[in-house]
């Protein structure tokens, strides 16, 4: 009798905890239908608002800015972060806790330090040399950095789970390191790095903090662009985007998932 009692009441408190969490985002999606402009009645289903998103420069000029940087972002931290993935897992047996700290260090980091030392690095190297003045190119740097060490360790547990032997066979088989690389390495951590891509895709996509502090005056991307337009009070145009950002967010999530556990299977 006592344990049905604790496995109802746990059940009721896994349930509790999932309206907690996804009920405002579901009123956030019921909203961006609403036929009226109120954030406060529902009045009808409209697609309206999803209309007049199409037809908004700002929001598809912001939607581009994020496109760009989520992409361009993710596909250099996947380059550099398999590399250091990789190293780490070839020198595991030296004492490199000193190297570890530094690749946790941007992940615990709040980001509004994290943001805040960016931006005053690319303010003192703007002014010393007039490169790197706050735009795109700076938030896209901003993201690697932060992005690197999610690659990294997800890269570096992939090789972690595979067996030691598989590389000394494939170096008895007469295989040149160019081989081994293109048949052997890529497709076995391909579901690390796919899963891997995604996971620094969806952080560039929801990523506000960082990306405010080194912004420039025409690289807003969507959550800069809500943030500025929220001010004004939450309409359903507001609504419509973050739904958008949601459902986005959510594929790549769901899609580096996938990939995960399709690695550890």
């Amino acid at each position: 009798m006592r344990k049905r009692t604790l496995k109802r009441s746990l059940t009721g408190f896994w349930w509790f905890t999932l309206a907690f969490l996804y009920l405002p985002l579901a009123v956030v999606v019921l909203f961006s239908f609403n036929a009226s402009n109120s954030a406060a009645t529902f009045t009808g289903i409209s697609l309206r608002w999803y209309g007049r998103l199409m037809g908004n420069e700002e929001i598809l000029s912001a939607f581009a800015n994020s496109m760009i940087l989520a992409i361009t972002s993710s596909v250099i931290a996947l380059g550099i972060g398999c590399l250091i993935g990789y190293g780490m897992y070839r020198h595991r047996h030296r004492k490199l806790g000193w190297l570890i700290v530094l690749i946790y260090l941007p992940i615990v980091l709040p980001d509004i330090v994290f943001g805040i030392s960016e931006m005053a690095f690319f303010v003192q190297i703007h002014r010393l040399t007039g490169l790197l003045q706050p735009g795109l190119v700076t938030m896209i740097i901003a993201h690697v950095t932060f992005q690197i060490p999610f690659v990294a360790l997800i890269v570096y547990s992939r090789f972690v789970g595979l067996d030691p032997t598989l590389f000394e066979a494939a170096k008895d088989l007469y295989a040149t390191p160019t081989k081994r690389v293109v048949h052997f390495m890529l497709p076995t951590i391909k579901p690390a790095l796919i899963s891997a891509f995604f996971l620094s895709f969806t952080l560039s996509v929801d990523d506000f903090v960082i990306s405010f502090f080194t912004a420039g005056p025409e690289s807003a991307t969507l959550p800069i662009y809500i943030w500025g337009a929220i001010k004004k009070g939450v309409s359903p145009e507001i609504n419509a985007i973050a739904t958008l950002m949601i459902g986005a967010v959510a594929l790549a999530a769901i899609i580096s998932l996938v990939f995960s556990r399709r690695r550890q299977a």
